[in-house]
């Protein structure tokens, strides 16, 4: 099942962000940037609005393939980058302490 699961961050860490990832930083700049919206419109007819258990985020998901091919990564080692790397989190929309 899928649906707009975007929910908003509730983190008394978020404000790290701003201090920790550099203005410069190339995955602050594509968050700002990409609407990334595009990828509801793409897969509402791949999955079924009112039955089974929720997907993940597939905007996380396409997320994680664009880190894939950035930094030519393995999906065990995206996956396990974006436990530690502020700049991942960030980019995954996940709170700092996730």
């Amino acid at each position: 099942m899928i649906q707009q699961q975007q929910a908003m961050v509730l983190s008394q860490f978020l404000s790290l962000y701003e201090r920790i990832i550099p203005k410069d930083n190339m995955l602050r700049k594509i968050k700002e940037l990409v609407d990334f919206s595009f990828v509801y419109k793409e897969l509402k007819d791949k999955y079924c609005l009112n039955n089974g258990r929720n997907a993940i985020d597939p905007i996380r998901l396409f997320k994680y393939l664009i880190l894939k091919a950035i930094f030519g990564l393995s999906d065990v080692d995206v996956v396990e980058r974006s436990k530690y790397d502020m700049s991942f989190k960030y980019f995954l929309d996940m709170a700092p302490e996730e």
